[in-house]
């Protein structure tokens, strides 16, 4: 499981936030999993899928 101590505040147009929070609970998701989701995506589609060992080395893998 990741370490979670950072905090990413965004501000959302509040018509979108709802509808992507009643998409997130079809999927039987929270919007902040499905949040990191994205970003681990994003992350994987820049550096690859060995981005941990990239940014962490060895000892967070």
């Amino acid at each position: 499981m990741e370490n979670r101590t950072a905090r990413l505040t965004l501000l959302i147009d509040p018509k979108k936030k709802a509808l992507f929070e009643k998409l997130c609970a079809e999927d039987d998701v929270t919007p902040s999993q499905k949040v990191r989701q994205f970003i681990r995506e994003y992350i994987e589609q820049r550096l690859g899928t060995d981005w941990k060992e990239q940014v962490f080395g060895d000892d967070e893998v």
